[in-house]
């Protein structure tokens, strides 16, 4: 198993962003009140979609800081000494989907912007549909003992 250059504490930045991103935008669905799971005790903000909404842009915007570190490191330090495995770069393209949509979602959100249904349809469930990847992607090559993003070595 490869070490990552990035600083333990980072990784773990990551999957917690990305968990409380999963839950925020879960919760923009109206599935924890429907489902009685916002009737647990201390699970009420759930079902307030506003607060979620807010939660979730937060979140949001802390992950693309992270990510736009990540990438400049990698093209400022990394890139010539290592190499992205065939998992991190499945994982990478599942990113950009996600923030691409997440962008678009976002857009479709300002006032004075209307897209047609099937647009925003198209673009919620590609959005939900690549998260449910990213979180495939991770488990399998988790599964698979392939943990690093990249590697040494160029080739």
């Amino acid at each position: 198993m490869t070490r990552s250059p990035l600083p333990r504490s980072l990784s773990r930045l990551f999957v917690l962003l990305v968990a409380a991103l999963t839950v925020t935008g879960l919760a923009q669905m109206p599935i924890f009140k429907r489902y009685y799971i916002a009737d647990i005790p201390g699970l009420g903000w759930l079902s307030d979609y506003y607060f979620t909404h807010m939660v979730h842009y937060v979140g949001a915007a802390l992950l693309l800081a992270l990510l736009g570190y990540v990438s400049a490191r990698w093209l400022r330090e990394w890139s010539g000494s290592m190499r992205l495995t065939r998992t991190g770069l499945v994982r990478v393209v599942l990113l950009l989907g996600i923030v691409g949509t997440g962008a678009l979602r976002m857009y479709k959100n300002q006032p004075g912007v209307s897209l047609e249904p099937f647009t925003v349809m198209l673009v919620d469930w590609t959005h939900l549909g690549l998260v449910l990847l990213l979180g495939l992607a991770a488990v399998w090559a988790r599964l698979m003992g392939r943990r690093a993003y990249a590697v040494a070595g160029r080739h």
